[in-house]
């Protein structure tokens, strides 16, 4: 096995790479005077089993380092290219819902394949269909038993999960029944890109503790608007829960304000100091990831990994 990380998010492959007791390969990764990516690989990958971590969230070039990784990895003669990615960028857009759009979601996929990767191993899709957008094997993981297990040391009482929309319905209702909950959910109204309405709340809030899981913060519009959904209705404590924090534009100021008790996310996504706020608490994936990496090293099953 060659662990391998772009610049994207080095913290969580250090981590990784320590919970599978092995180092990161040596990386030499500059820019040309014009800002164009250069990547070295330090190591003989030659026959190796090659795991390159990398999330792709913006910059872009987060994308195109990944792709230079695998490149050169193929092109040194490595037995087999495992592409983790523990966020997957520019998977809003999967569908041609509008005239003259692109499908960026399957062009992105099809990018990565075309790179050398023999495999991909990610975390938490924005939809579940993204998986066949990919022509080669793809492992897809969940947060979900990471948020279950923090919220089911907490002791919680009374609990509702709260889908933000119809969509999060599937997800929520895995979640109650985890954490032997109730299920309700918000009828929400989109007006525009990043912008949503809470209108209604199917179900029961009142005096209970409110849990609202997500795949993604993004500008934190929708997840505020829950917030105070819930809490004009009755609600207890409110909790939020999402796999990637993307915490972009106005998204600390709203949830700071929001009366949430607390918003948990994952590391998929390297948040600098200044995103973060009291109310955030971060919790690692890199054990769940590290043993998909160390079950696919030794061909063993990763389905126990979705329970």
């Amino acid at each position: 096995m060659l662990l391998m990380s772009g610049s994207a998010n080095r913290p969580l492959a250090e981590e990784i790479a320590r919970q599978l007791d092995t180092e990161l390969c040596r990386v030499t990764s500059r820019r040309f005077a014009d800002g164009e990516l250069f990547v070295k690989i330090d190591e003989n990958v030659r026959g190796r089993d090659v795991y390159i971590i990398q999330s792709t969230n913006p910059p872009a070039e987060n994308l195109i380092e990944l792709l230079l990784l695998m490149d050169a990895a193929r092109r040194a003669s490595a037995a087999r290219i495992t592409a983790v990615i523990p966020y997957f960028g520019y998977a809003r857009q999967d569908r041609k819902d509008q005239p003259r759009v692109a499908i960026s979601a399957k062009l992105m996929a099809n990018m990565v394949s075309v790179a050398g990767a023999d495999r991909v191993l990610a975390m938490d899709f924005h939809q579940h269909q993204l998986q066949g957008f990919f022509d080669l094997p793809v492992d897809h993981l969940y947060a979900a038993p990471v948020f279950v297990q923090h919220y089911r040391q907490k002791k919680l009482e009374d609990v509702v999960v709260v889908a933000p929309d119809v969509g999060s319905a599937k997800m929520a209702r895995g979640f109650a029944k985890r954490l032997n909950g109730t299920l309700a959910i918000i009828d929400k109204r989109r007006s525009g890109p990043n912008q949503a309405e809470a209108l209604h709340v199917v179900g029961d809030v009142a005096g209970k503790n409110c849990i609202i899981p997500d795949d993604m913060i993004d500008t934190g519009g929708t997840m505020a608007e829950a917030v105070h959904a819930l809490k004009r209705l009755g609600a207890g404590d409110v909790y939020i829960c999402a796999t990637h924090a993307l915490l972009s534009g106005p998204a600390v100021e709203r949830l700071a304000a929001a009366p949430v008790t607390e918003v948990a996310v994952t590391n998929t996504i390297d948040l600098p100091p200044e995103r973060h706020f009291p109310a955030l608490k971060v919790l690692s994936i890199a054990g769940l990831l590290a043993k998909a990496i160390g079950y696919t090293h030794s061909d063993q099953s990763v389905s126990a990994l979705f329970d």
